[in-house]
This record gives structure tokens, sequence and C-alpha cells, in this order.
């Protein structure tokens, strides 16, 4: 990261991606916007060469995914579907290929197995959050931070992405984070890749703004992550990274591809601020006291002019300065198809 296309976002859209009555995803219109992306992304010629921009038979691909949002709001079957489709039309077997997620219990209730073919590998670091069992992940590789003074100051990184991905597929979706403003592509590929992250923002504050890019910014992770395909075919604009209710889901019915996580989630910024702004909800950006009630999750989730911390949206420029990707808008060229 930011890999080959720092700056660049091709963003597509689709009016039939989604069935907003029903929230089911259309498979076909899927697959044509990944299509179109990713040709329009690379400049290649065809599909298959495009995603031949990125990978090879021998390398060992895994795709981050986000399962926070179930059940309305996950990294979309289809989605994962067409990428594991397109990765062993490459040649690459499907035993080199991992969908990952931190918690087993998250990817458990997802259930991404019975959309993929048989022998993608399905892989949780841990059972469940703030679980005792550190096995899945590298005592080698993590960043030391104490924060609230608590006893464990490491954040480890998944053995799965130091020891045997070769590359990494980031498929965030467009959300709303009550501690960093929204969870795109950097929160997700690192808050998403590492142990004990969850002690970071608690009673009110939030210790995000560096941390997210600091845990991004660590290698093998920084190096491994060359495409970043944001699901926006739904989409969270308050209480997340959940989504347990449809009243705060809305459908941009849109997906964003890139190399650069900076400029995706920048663009992600003004998507959720525009939606939060038309339901007459606070800014992501506000910071007053008046707005919040600590660790109060049912009052946040009860009302979105509610915040439980003080949101960090600002974690996205502070990536950039990690050298992560661009945040200027002015210099992020975003490329605009409608199929």
């Amino acid at each position: 990261m930011p890999g080959p296309h720092p700056g660049r976002v091709v963003s597509v859209r689709s009016d039939t991606c989604v069935d907003t009555a029903t929230g089911r995803a259309n498979d076909e219109a899927v697959r044509e916007m990944m299509a179109r992306g990713m040709r329009t992304l690379t400049g290649a010629g065809t599909t298959r060469d495009a995603w031949r921009r990125f990978f090879e038979p021998s390398d060992v691909v895994g795709i981050k995914v986000n399962c926070g949002g179930y059940p309305f709001c996950v990294s979309a079957y289809e989605i994962v579907a067409e990428v594991v489709r397109q990765l062993t039309g490459l040649g690459v077997p499907v035993s080199q290929i991992y969908v990952y997620e931190r918690f087993q219990n998250q990817m458990d209730e997802v259930n991404y197995a019975p959309h993929l073919r048989e022998g993608v590998q399905i892989v949780a670091a841990e059972r469940a959050n703030r679980n005792v069992d550190n096995s899945g992940y590298d005592p080698a590789t993590y960043l030391e931070a104490d924060f609230f003074g608590e006893e464990d100051t490491r954040c480890n990184m998944m053995r799965l992405v130091s020891q045997r991905l070769t590359k990494i597929i980031n498929i965030p979706n467009m959300k709303d984070h009550g501690a960093t403003g929204v969870t795109g592509c950097l929160k997700n590929i690192a808050y998403g890749s590492f142990s004990n992250v969850a002690r970071t923002h608690q009673r009110g504050k939030s210790h995000t703004y560096s941390v997210v890019g600091a845990l991004a910014a660590m290698e093998p992770l920084r190096s491994r992550t060359v495409l970043q395909i944001m699901d926006g075919l739904r989409g969270v604009w308050h209480g997340g990274p959940f989504a347990r209710t449809t009243r705060y889901v809305f459908y941009p019915r849109q997906m964003l591809f890139g190399t650069d996580p900076v400029a995706i989630d920048r663009l992600l910024l003004d998507i959720i601020e525009k939606e939060r702004r038309a339901h007459g909800a606070i800014s992501i950006w506000d910071r007053s006291p008046d707005s919040l009630k600590i660790d109060n999750t049912r009052a946040r989730d009860a009302d979105p002019n509610v915040n439980i911390i003080i949101r960090e949206p600002g974690h996205v420029e502070y990536a950039s300065t990690l050298g992560l990707g661009v945040y200027d808008r002015a210099r992020i060229k975003v490329q605009n198809l409608q199929v």
C-alpha cells in the first residue's frame, strides 16, 4: 500500500446490483461491476488480464472480509465468490485461497462456505472478541503500546498474514464507526489482522487516530495488501461497525476499486457524512461533550445524535502521513462508471 495506483479510485455504480426492498444482491450485476472496475483500474483489455496484473498461480491469496455487520452488511457473498472465481481462473489453487477474519464466531454466522468453491480455506485467528487464545497470532510481529494502563500492551499480527499469505485482497464495507468515524479499507485490514485492538477505544476516548495507520503500515501486511475492493452494495450510516437493525442501513449501490486505501477511505468519509446529514444526524467529526454518552451503546443505537466515544475520522489523513496513500481530495482522481 498504496500500490501502483496511488490517488486513483474507480467507482462503479449499478441501479440493479441490489434489491433495496429485500437487500438481496444481483449476482450478474455484481460480476459486471467487478469486471468493469478491474479493467478500468488496470487499463487491461480483458478481465482476466486485469486480475493477472496482481496475481499469479503461485500466490497464496488472502481475502480479508468484514463480518462485523452481520446480518445486514457484510462483505457480500457475490463479491467474495467472484474474487475466488477470478483467482482460480488464473490458476491459483483453491487450497491457496484463504477467506479470513479475526473471529470464528462471526465467520460461522456469515457462513461463506456454501457460496464458494469447495476447498477454499476459511480461517479465523480466535474464537471470539477478547478471547484469551492467541495461538492464531504471531508472537514475533506486533505493535507495542500502552493506552489505558492495560496489562497486555501488544497487538500481534495474525500468523496467516505474517507467515503464509503472499498477497491480500481487502474487501471492506461502507460503514460508520463509533470510534473511528468510518470503518473502511484502513480499519478493516488493520484491526482485522491484529489481536487485542479493542483496547484502543473505551471510556469515551479513542486512540484510533494513530493506531489504525500504524497497524496498516506494519510489514508484511502493508506490502502484501495489493488490492482494495470496497463493497458499497449496502452501507451503514450509524451504529457501525454493527448492523443489528435495518434502521441505519442504506444502499449506495456502488463499488470502489483501487490500490490506495487512504484515497478510498477519503471518499468514504464524504459518503457517510452525506448520508448522516440527510437523516439529520450529527457529523462524524462532532467532538462536542454534549453528544457524548460514554459507553452507552443502547443510547447510541437508539439515537443517531449520540456518540459513545469521541470519534477519530482523522485517522484517514494520519495514515497518509505514513505514506499509505493520498488524502487530499483535490489530488484524488475518481473515474465514475455506470453499469
